[in-house]
């Protein structure tokens, strides 16, 4: 069985989560807290990041969230995550590119940096110029994918795609900490509802960072 070394609020951990629950493939979880730099983790991956992805039985050891998709992708036949047209599937790439560049470096990154190891490692005040930038690059965000809802039934196309785990893995630990404000995106939430009401998606909603709490409607499909 694959392992999963991760922590609750890495949003590639989520990404990767998302997509084997989808397949029906089993894992489990190893915690991992990467700012440790525990000798045994970086033996596995010398960067220090998650997620990390070993099958102990096939000798095999996976790294980097984008290269994980693609694995599963050529092994996996269930539940196609990158389909369509040559163009369908260059736009579901783009738009997961666009998530864990843009959306992770603008929004989801400062908020993990402010209110989650700033806390839990260092013991300093989150700065509150920063998580109000992110804040307000968040609308920003936001804007985007209502207005690819306004034209799509999934954000890359027809059918629900990587782009739609991506962006939602992204989204769900931005709002964990606090960092969204949903007035005024109906369409966005109404989609992030939809996704939040997945069977995949659920353990993700049920797990907590040790002394950091979420919003009251952190965990509710109706919100």
């Amino acid at each position: 069985m694959w392992q999963l070394y991760q922590f609750p609020l890495c949003p590639f951990s989520r990404k990767i989560r998302l997509l084997l629950a989808e397949k029906g493939e089993p894992f489990e979880l190893v915690r991992e807290s990467p700012w440790q730099r525990r000798d045994e983790f970086i033996d596995l991956n010398p960067a220090g990041q998650t997620p990390v992805l070993v099958e102990p039985q096939k000798g095999v050891t996976l790294i980097d969230s984008g290269a994980m998709a693609e694995y599963f992708e050529e092994t996996i036949d269930k539940a196609p995550m990158i389909q369509g047209t040559a163009a369908n599937r260059a736009e579901i790439r783009r738009l997961v590119a666009w998530f864990d560049d843009g959306l992770y470096r603008d929004v989801v990154a400062p908020l993990i940096e402010e209110r989650m190891r700033k806390r839990l490692v260092s013991r300093d005040a989150p700065d509150t110029r920063v998580l109000r930038d992110a804040m307000r690059v968040a609308n920003s965000h936001l804007d985007y994918l209502d207005y690819l809802l306004d034209h799509r039934r999934w954000l890359a196309g027809p059918a629900l795609s990587l782009a739609d785990l991506a962006a939602a893995a992204h989204l769900s630990v931005a709002d964990y900490l606090g960092g969204l404000d949903w007035r005024g995106h109906k369409q966005t939430k109404d989609w992030y509802a939809v996704m939040k009401s997945r069977p995949s998606f659920r353990p993700l909603l049920g797990e907590r960072m040790e002394v950091i709490s979420p919003p009251a409607h952190y965990d509710k499909v109706d919100f």
